[in-house]
C-alpha cells in the first residue's frame, strides 16, 4: 500500500489516534512554539508544514498567529484539513505534495520547515530522507531552518511481530478499540493499523491500513540534516511527545 493511500484511509478516523485531539492541537502549537521561540527568535512569521496530515500542527500553530502554508501526500488529509481549518475560521495554504518535492512544489522560502508525528520515517532509505532534507533546506530562508519531531527507534527492539495499543475512544456513543501491528524486516516494518467499530449490537466492524516506516534512529536523521546543509543540529527530548530534531540554516553572511 502506498503511503497516500493509508492516509486516505485513516483520515477520516486520524483524530481517534489522540485520546484528545482538540487538547493535542493546542499543547503540540505550543510547545512548537515554544522552540520556535527559543531557537529562531520571536520574529518567525512563515512556516511550511510539508506533512500535515489532517492539520494537527498547522491548525494549532496558525491560531497563534503565524502564516502556514501545508502540504500532504494525501488528497484525503488535506481535504479534511481544509475542512477543519474552515471551522474554525483559519487561513491556510493547503495542497498535496511529496516532501521529496517540497520546493519543488512549493517554489519559494519559509522561516521554518517542519515535519511532525514520525513522517519522516516513511522514506525508506537514507538517500530519499537526503533528498527531503535538501528540499526542506532549499525551502529555508537563510537563519532559519528546519524542524522534524520522530519516533525514538533506538529504543525499540526491531525485530519480530509486536503489537501497540493504542486504546479505546468514545464518539457519538460508538466504542472504537484502536491498536496497531508491526513486523519487521530488518530495519523496514509494516505497519498494520486496526480500527474495531463496537456500535453497541453483536457484530462490530473493522478498518485496516497498512503502511511501512524506516526504523531509522534520531542520530542518523541527525547526520543525514547535517549532510543536507543544516548546522547546529540537535536532538531535544523531553519538549514534545516525540524526540524533536532541528537544524538551522545559516545566514547569507555565515
Amino acid at each position: 500500500m502506498r503511503v497516500s493511500d493509508f492516509y486516505d484511509q485513516l483520515s477520516p478516523f486520524y483524530h481517534l489516534v489522540y485520546a484528545d485531539w482538540e487538547a493535542s492541537i493546542q499543547r503540540q502549537a505550543n510547545q512548537l512554539n515554544s522552540l520556535i521561540e527559543e531557537f529562531w527568535g520571536d520574529r518567525t512569521q512563515t512556516i511550511l508544514d510539508v506533512s500535515c496530515g489532517i492539520g494537527t500542527q498547522a491548525i494549532g500553530l496558525a491560531q497563534l498567529g503565524y502564516h502556514i502554508v501545508a502540504s500532504d501526500l494525501s488528497a484525503t488529509a488535506i481535504e479534511r484539513a481544509k475542512g477543519e481549518a474552515l471551522k474554525r475560521r483559519l487561513k491556510i495554504d493547503w495542497s498535496v505534495a511529496d516532501m521529496r518535492q517540497a520546493y519543488t512544489h512549493h517554489q519559494r522560502q519559509f522561516d521554518i520547515v517542519i515535519a511532525c508525528d514520525n513522517s519522516v520515517p516513511h522514506l525508506l532509505t537514507d538517500d530519499d530522507l537526503l533528498a527531503a532534507f535538501r528540499q526542506f533546506y532549499a525551502c529555508s530562508k537563510p537563519g532559519g531552518g528546519s524542524l522534524i519531531t520522530v519516533r525514538d527507534y533506538d529504543q525499540v527492539e526491531r525485530q519480530g511481530t509486536q503489537v501497540k495499543p493504542y486504546g479505546l475512544r468514545v464518539e457519538n456513543g460508538v466504542r472504537y478499540i484502536i491498536f496497531q501491528v508491526w513486523e519487521f524486516k530488518g530495519a523496514i516494518y509494516e505497519l498494520s493499523m486496526y480500527l474495531v467499530k463496537d456500535s453497541g449490537n453483536n457484530e462490530v466492524a473493522t478498518e485496516v491500513m497498512r503502511t511501512r516506516y524506516y526504523a531509522v534512529s534520531p542520530y542518523r536523521l541527525a547526520t543525514l540534516m547535517a549532510e543536507a546543509g543544516f548546522v547546529d543540529v540537535v536532538r531535544l527530548d523531553d519538549r514534545f511527545y516525540q524526540p524533536v530534531i532541528l537544524g538551522r540554516k545559516p545566514d547569507v553572511a555565515a
